[in-house]
């Protein structure tokens, strides 16, 4: 038995009164996925514990069986380890996004999703100017980066920009928990202020706002944490060969502890515009050699933070068209048996434009199963799943020892 699991980041949402009370996979048009929706099984699965922010980096290590509770770090640390840098026990890691703020507010928690060249060129500049030997810059993908605080304590209050768009930036700064941790938190705001300074003039900002672009104006650092002690897929449930395909450097670093080889396609952007068919033929490709795949489709998410219901909707029927049709029909000619899950890793409802806890919907599907009651893949149907409502490590036990 061979798996794979889809996960349409942030695809699920809440029901929109302009749009006669329906969500996005209620409108949208996904003949595939309500295929399998009619021919598999259903349930709905809590992929945040109540103790945690609902981060796609606390939902997508618990889709993959971690109890998060216990091995979860932060998320700049697991973007470290797709990057290639190693932390060291002193080191305390931070995601360090770019983003705009307008009138001392968020306005934008991506700089306007600026490119990975621009942002590049930012963070070295960044870097020559504000970074030291206890401090360090290092460059990701378009909006999001990773600072490293040597020493630095991780008892902190950081709210992710994607949560507060629209407030005022001092509202939000860093907090100090703990006393320990307040010259680390009054070093992380330093840094935010200075860096507004730094990059106001810088000539790619001067540019972006010429053409009418965003300005990638201010870093925002948030999420910190020290290199996590994660046993590998492996070591939980024996899967031998894994591989995770994401454009996404947190996914990628949660695949790097979690032993999972990191497949990467040219053209994957991880919004509305990312190569589909490509991250679909390397599913495909990965499928014929390992256990298990984790496809990652980051688009939906974006396009929930952008509070943009049309786009949202569009991203799942690409989901369906682009990557499901074309993972099924390949697996019909497959020798090897195998599972497929659909599922998101939490809600980013177009209303609110950033994350919740609730439960998502999930599928599964192999050859054989025994249909349950669900009709079509949305949030609501799978209540009328045979599998119920699961949470910790149940939806990956599940579907690793599928019912028939």
């Amino acid at each position: 038995m061979k798996y794979i699991i889809i996960l349409g980041d942030g695809m699920s949402d809440e029901p929109l009164e302009n749009y006669g009370g329906k969500t996005p996979l209620q409108m949208a048009n996904k003949p595939h996925i309500d295929w399998l929706a009619k021919n598999g099984q259903a349930g709905q699965f809590i992929t945040v514990p109540d103790s945690m922010h609902p981060g796609s980096e606390v939902a997508n290590m618990a889709v993959l069986g971690y109890d998060v509770e216990k091995v979860f770090e932060g998320r700049g640390v697991l973007e470290a380890a797709s990057m290639g840098i190693e932390l060291g026990p002193e080191d305390l890691g931070l995601r360090c996004n770019l983003i705009t703020v307008e009138h001392e507010k968020i306005k934008n928690h991506s700089a306007g999703h600026i490119s990975s060249e621009e942002a590049s060129e930012l963070i070295s500049f960044l870097n020559e100017k504000l970074g030291s030997d206890n401090v360090r810059f290092y460059s990701g993908v378009s909006y999001r980066h990773l600072l490293v605080i040597k020493n630095g304590k991780k008892d902190l209050q950081c709210t992710p920009p994607h949560d507060v768009p629209g407030t005022a930036f001092l509202e939000v700064a860093v907090k100090a928990k703990s006393a320990k941790a307040e010259e680390t938190a009054d070093l992380l705001n330093n840094l935010i202020l200075k860096s507004q300074k730094l990059l106001a003039e810088h000539p790619i900002n001067i540019k972006r706002k010429q053409v009418g672009k965003e300005s990638a104006n201010s870093i925002w650092p948030w999420s910190p944490g020290y290199k996590p002690a994660m046993p590998t897929l492996k070591e939980m449930f024996g899967l031998e060969k894994t591989a995770v395909i994401s454009a996404v450097d947190l996914i990628q670093g949660i695949g790097v502890y979690a032993g999972m080889k990191v497949i990467h396609v040219e053209g994957a952007t991880g919004l509305y515009d990312t190569n589909y068919e490509g991250k679909a033929k390397a599913a495909v490709d990965a499928l014929k050699e390992n256990d298990l795949v984790y496809l990652h489709i980051e688009a939906s998410d974006e396009a929930g933070h952008e509070g943009d219901v049309e786009l949202k909707t569009k991203t799942i029927e690409y989901l369906d068209t682009r990557v499901v049709k074309y993972i099924l029909g390949e697996i019909e000619k497959m020798g090897d048996e195998v599972a497929v899950a659909i599922l998101p890793d939490h809600p980013t409802p177009c209303a609110l434009r950033t994350h919740t806890r609730d439960a998502v919907p999930f599928i599964i599907y192999k050859k054989g199963i025994q249909p349950d009651r669900t009709e079509v893949y949305d949030e609501f149907d799978v209540k009328n799943g045979s599998i119920g409502l699961l949470k910790g490590d149940e939806f990956i036990r599940t579907f690793l020892n599928i019912r028939v």
